[in-house]
């Protein structure tokens, strides 16, 4: 469609307009706009974003463009463009005398003091860091935005990652991120994250409030950017490897239906909403995030959250409520939709006026596009209510300070948001102006006008820390928060630094406020501001929140005051346990038990046996919580020491069978003989749980008892534990235990036999014994896995793998590069081939061969990506992922191969280490492997997903399975 096409083919409320302020060729690509203290346009053309496996090309440049009004009509008659030097250029925030542009891996300011719209030299590299790694184009760093608090905030997606710093500054000190919100102070340079996890942000704005909120992808749509917090994550590992808990997305709903899959509420190709899209909100993408707080639209508008739906072509609109220490976005009705199938929204922004402006990317299929990048079309469009009205707005850079003053507390948002950036430029403020805002700042007038007067005054640098202090006491929970973040940011950035003096008094009016104020927001950025104190400090305060029993089931307190008191566990032991017994937020009791339990594997540990003995004369809640810390923190290990009053907890839990069961799981790896023998007797008893005896097996193994294979031997008789049992022989390499497999094997269920194949897979003789099987017809070709016979290869035995060649086939590990091998499939897959597969059999190949690592449709594994929102529809992509995996790899999905001192060699992706353990994610499961048992790892450049999946199917399964892949 044309540009104006496509502004009709807008579905919108009654009394809302949709214009063209500019389209091709005036604007291209436009991947971000924001507008300047002139209320221009300035739009982020980016060329460089490629196609899947280019990702970025870098012969391209991409460019700023600034597009202006200047006849009031709604449309734009001028464009200049400011710089076209630009390398994967993603965001821009237009300033008082520059531009802030990121250019992955680099924040770039561009110089125009002289206000002439010409660059006054090179950009200069103001921080740098932000990867872009090969095969990755769509969680790249972007969206910077200036805040409330006077700090520039960008994103960053899950798979780049980042270490941010100033350039050449050395490792320590960089800030890494996997996901999240970071934020730069412009005066003092200080880089730092406001808060980690999630997938891809893609848009953040603030509430009236200046509370800050982001959209992302796939895992939950809404989140409250909680300075301090650690979010969930789609995969991989946390920053911090001691978070042991992350926090949920921020809404009350999905925009598609978990069950059915992402893919059902889905716009259709020819503009039609698909079934469910109006009820569920159109899919699991989005980018752009808008909070109207305009006057040009309704005023039941006003505050709402908006955001861009990708797939489902329409504006999604969320309800902000507070709860508990924060907010739950409810599900509104979607506002609008767009009937043009190349509509992609990117961005939207409200403008000088309150009309909203659209960024639309004008493609087809993102995300996991195929058909190629088409660079020549890109799209704003504006959406008014009512009549045209476009004010001329003044060069809010000449405004005297009185003018400011009245922009700062009008009625315009948008002008107060321009004005403020003017008193960051300046830094500075007359004593009457200062005056007038420090008035209503302390008077008792509208909420929304104090707090803009409060962020003038520290924008403009004038904001003392006694008033700070007073307004900690007001009445308003959302002063009294701003007062704490505003101190705490004291901590970081303040120039000269904070005195002894002024830290005592904000630390004890901080106690305080931990102690007795009402509010859970203003108790949820105390707990965050913890993570600023020293160790004493950090203990008085943390002390105090922890003890708030109306935060004991708050989503996110708990957990972002964990994150500032965890690393006490280091030097200061005895101050974490002195917080966790004061808690009465679970959480802190069960973490804070988990990291003493940590250092007792190694040594005593005099907080940890103080924990228990406290714990021993609590309740039964109390004593759940700290035994479930100690069982985590042993996971895994197989002779801790027993802590000194270990037998007051066992003699307060001896009436309780649950906690019973959980102590005796503890002693076994406390090395009790005892213990070991109740478990070998539950083990022998037929008549117990099954459960409860598999679970027992699985604690004998972990300890490693003497005596097992006379235990095991006879438990293959039972089939209720038959399979427990030869998985505990095969992986203590127990004499004869390959024999016992395949004896027992036609006995096994089909679910059953995946497992023991693996087990056998990962050791010489087990591989031996079972590839002579194949020979024999004893087990099936299609029962070895392509992922078994990688790791069979990976054994490095030329027997083996002469074998394997002889009876299996030919697998790639990594080789890559499998062009023709692609294209000899799509020749081959014909539109009458495919139409031709049989569904029921393709799901059962699917099951078998995918579902241990993908989900699809919810069902099936998390090791690797959800296939249910990808482009499988498109036989190219398919093959391109199917055939050749290790083509493009994101890091998180990388291979790592660990070879055990027992000789078992064992593959999956590396999902936690530390100076005991480390966990290893794969097909079958993760496995918590005692490091000290581990002769080497390494982690390749190569795909967890073997090559040859197709080859290992046979020609009429391949066609099932990609059958059944490609149908929506």
């Amino acid at each position: 469609m044309s540009p104006a096409q496509s502004a009709a083919s807008f579905h919108v409320p009654a009394g809302f307009h949709v214009t063209v302020f500019a389209g091709e060729p005036e604007v291209r690509q436009p991947i971000a706009m924001a507008f300047d203290l002139r209320g221009r346009l300035w739009v982020a053309e980016n060329y460089t974003y490629a196609e899947n496996g280019v990702n970025f090309d870098t012969r391209f440049r991409d460019r700023l463009v600034i597009l202006e009004d200047t006849d009031g009509d709604g449309r734009s008659d001028r464009r200049r463009v400011f710089w076209d030097q630009a390398n994967i250029l993603t965001s821009v925030e237009p300033m008082a005398d520059g531009v802030y542009a990121l250019c992955p891996p680099r924040l770039l300011f561009i110089p125009d003091r002289n206000h002439d719209d010409l660059p006054d030299g090179e950009p200069e590299v103001v921080l740098d860091g932000f990867e872009t790694t090969t095969g990755n184009r769509h969680t790249f760093a972007n969206g910077l935005k200036w805040g409330p608090d006077g700090w520039l905030w960008g994103r960053v997606g899950i798979s780049s990652g980042a270490r941010i710093g100033r350039p050449g500054q050395g490792e320590e000190g960089r800030v890494e991120m996997r996901g999240g919100i970071w934020r730069f102070h412009p005066r003092t340079g200080v880089a730092e994250a406001v808060c980690h996890g999630t997938t891809n942000p893609w848009g953040l704005d603030w509430n009236a409030d200046g509370e800050p909120f982001f959209i992302n992808t796939v895992i939950g749509h809404l989140w409250h950017a909680i300075p301090g917090a650690h979010f969930q994550r789609m995969h991989g590992d946390d920053v911090n490897p001691r978070s042991y808990a992350l926090i949920p997305q921020h809404a009350d709903h999905l925009h598609f239906d978990s069950g059915a899959g992402w893919t059902k509420s889905r716009a259709s190709a020819d503009g039609h909403a698909a079934a469910g899209s109006d009820a569920l909100g159109g899919g699991h993408a989005h980018a752009g995030l808008m909070i109207y707080q305009g006057t040009n639209w309704p005023k039941s508008y006003r505050g709402g959250l908006f955001t861009w739906n990708l797939h489902g072509r329409r504006m999604n609109r969320e309800r902000l409520e507070r709860a508990g220490s924060g907010y739950v976005g409810r599900h509104e009705s979607d506002v609008l939709s767009v009937g043009d199938p190349w509509f992609r929204g990117i961005d939207l922004l409200e403008g000088p006026d309150g009309s909203v402006f659209v960024a639309d990317w004008s493609d087809t299929g993102e995300c996991h596009e195929q058909d190629g990048v088409h660079r020549q079309s890109g799209r704003i469009q504006r959406i008014r209510f009512g009549q045209e009205s476009v004010p001329s707005v003044p060069d809010m850079t000449g405004l005297g300070e009185e003018a400011l003053v009245d922009a700062v507390l009008g009625q315009s948002e948008w002008a107060s948001r321009a004005a403020r950036k003017v008193w960051a430029h300046r830094g500075m403020m007359g004593p009457a102006t200062r005056q007038r805002l420090e008035r209503v700042l302390e008077g008792a007038g509208e909420r929304t006008r104090r707090l803009r007067a409060l962020w003038a005054l520290h924008a403009a640098g004038v904001l003392d820390v006694s008033v700070l202090l007073r307004v900690t006491r007001d009445e308003d929970e959302h002063l009294r928060s701003w007062a704490v973040r505003l101190l705490s940011d004291g901590m970081a950035v303040a120039t000269p630094r904070l005195s002894p003096g002024i830290w005592r008094r904000i630390v004890q009016r901080w106690e305080e406020m931990a102690r007795t104020d009402g509010s859970a927001l203003v108790r949820l950025y105390l707990a965050g501001g913890v993570q600023r104190l020293d160790a004493e400090a950090k203990e008085r305060v943390a002390t105090g929140l922890a003890a708030r029993v109306e935060d004991a089931s708050d989503p996110n307190l708990g957990l972002v005051l964990w994150q500032g008191i965890e690393g006490l566990g280091t030097g200061e032991a005895d101050r974490l346990g002195r917080i966790a017994l004061a808690a009465r937020i679970p959480v802190l009791r069960r973490h804070g038990a988990r990291r003493l339990a940590e250092d007792a594997v190694s040594k005593t540990s005099p907080a940890l046996e103080r924990m228990i003995r406290w714990a021993a004369s609590a309740d039964a809640a109390i004593r759940e919580d700290v035994l479930e810390g100690m069982s985590q923190a042993f996971r895994g290990m197989r002779r801790v020491a027993r802590p000194a009053g270990w037998d007051s907890m066992v003699n307060a839990c001896e009436k309780e069978p649950a906690l019973r069961e959980r102590c005796r799981d503890l002693e076994v790896v406390m090395g009790d003989g005892r213990a070991i023998q109740d478990l070998m007797a539950l083990v022998r008893d037929g008549k117990a749980d099954v459960r409860a005896r598999r679970a027992a097996v699985r604690a004998l193994v972990e300890s490693r008892a003497d005596g097992l294979g006379e235990l095991l031997r006879p438990l293959v008789q039972d089939g209720s534990m038959r399979v427990s049992a030869i998985l505990a022989l095969l992986e203590l390499g127990i004499d004869g235990g390959a024999e016992i497999a395949l004896r027992h094997y036609p006995w096994l269920g089909l679910e059953e036999r995946g497992p023991v194949v693996s087990a056998m897979a990962s050791r010489r003789e087990g591989a031996r014994a079972l590839l002579g099987a194949l020979a024999r017809g004893t087990v099936q070709r299609p029962e070895i896995s392509a992922f078994d016979a990688a790791r069979m290869v990976r054994l490095d035995d030329p027997e083996i793998l002469r074998l394997l060649t002889s009876h299996w086939g030919t697998v790639g590990v990594g080789a890559g590069g499998r062009r023709a091998e692609i294209e000899n499939w799509r020749t081959r897959l014909t539109p009458a081939v495919l139409a031709g597969a049989d569904m029921g059999r393709g799901r059962a190949v699917f099951g078998r061969v995918c579902a241990g690592c993908h989900r699809m449709h919810g069902e099936g594994g998390d090791l690797g990506p959800d296939l249910t929102g990808s482009g499988r529809t498109d036989l190219g992509y398919l093959l391109e992922n199917v055939v050749d995996p290790g083509a493009v790899v994101a890091a998180e999905q990388r291979a790592t191969v660990v070879t055990m001192k027992d000789g078992r060699v064992l593959t999956g992706m590396l999902s936690g280490v530390n100076d005991r353990t480390l966990t290893l994610k794969g097909v079958r499961g993760a496995d918590v492997l005692v490091r000290e048992d581990v002769e080497r790892w390494e982690t390749l450049e190569q795909s967890m997903m073997p090559e040859g999946l197709l080859e290992s199917l046979g020609n009429g399964e391949a066609v099932d399975l990609l059958g059944y892949l490609m149908r929506r």
